[in-house]
């Protein structure tokens, strides 16, 4: 019968505290997040956006259209359906596909409306606040 020798058994120790170390996170590599700050892509650009009756909508005051398949990022970030925002003017950043049509749409809280962007326009938008749940969104006033 094989025993369990203090040779055997330091080795078996050294075995699961290598194991255990290796699952420890890495401190070098956290993010710090800002919060309610979501991150967009560097080619969004910041506009206006008033739906009329999808795919029809309004960019900056300019008829223009959403694509098959476009998506709508609420403040958030869930999908939000065209049909709700109709008539309604909305602060958003927007990525447009290659035939020039508006693919994706980040409606923006009032700390992402805040941030300058390269090609943003100063605009005078309300911040709304709905209710205890932290989520806000930016309308232009009329």
């Amino acid at each position: 019968m094989t025993r369990c020798t203090p040779r055997r058994l330091g080795a078996f120790f050294v075995l699961a505290a290598s194991v255990w170390l290796a699952t420890l996170p890495a401190h070098a590599q956290t993010v710090v997040v800002t919060p309610n700050v979501r991150n967009f892509p560097a080619a969004a650009l910041r506009g206006e956006l008033v739906i009329v009756a999808a795919p029809a909508i309004t960019m900056d005051g300019k008829a223009d259209r959403l694509s098959p398949g476009a998506r709508i990022h609420g403040t958030d970030n869930l999908l939000v359906m065209s049909g709700a925002l109709v008539n309604q003017t909305v602060a958003v950043n927007y990525l447009r596909e290659s035939a020039g049509m508006v693919h994706e749409v980040w409606i923006l809280n009032s700390e992402e409306i805040a941030q300058k962007r390269p090609n943003s326009k100063s605009s005078s938008f309300w911040i709304f606040n709905f209710g205890g749940s932290g989520a806000s969104v930016g309308v232009k006033s009329p």
